[in-house]
């Protein structure tokens, strides 16, 4: 585990329901190869943050990593639905452009 992962974790411990904090954890795991552990960590920001938009695209973007296109797909759907009802434009539209890829 890297060192940066370790920050993040003690923050975590501070605050739990830091989505900030969670989605850099998650990307860390990403970065470096964990993507298992990346997907744990995209789940448990969105059940404590549904409106957190880019979790959704980069979530689905490892799961597709994983070979898990019809998880992503969902993931992707789920995104859309969010970035809609939060008017997040940009990342709706990336959104339904990797559903595209895949679906």
């Amino acid at each position: 585990m890297s060192s940066r992962a370790n920050t993040l974790r003690s923050l975590l411990e501070q605050d739990p329901k830091n989505s900030f904090v969670r989605y850099g954890l998650a990307m860390d795991h990403v970065n470096n190869g964990a993507l298992e552990d990346a997907v744990l960590e995209f789940q448990t920001l969105l059940a404590n943050d549904p409106n957190y938009c880019a979790g959704y695209y980069h979530g689905g973007q490892t799961l597709e990593k994983l070979g898990r296109l019809t998880d992503a797909a969902g993931l992707y759907r789920a995104g859309i639905d969010a970035s809609t009802r939060t008017g997040d434009a940009h990342t709706r539209s990336e959104l339904e452009a990797a559903l595209s890829l895949i679906a």
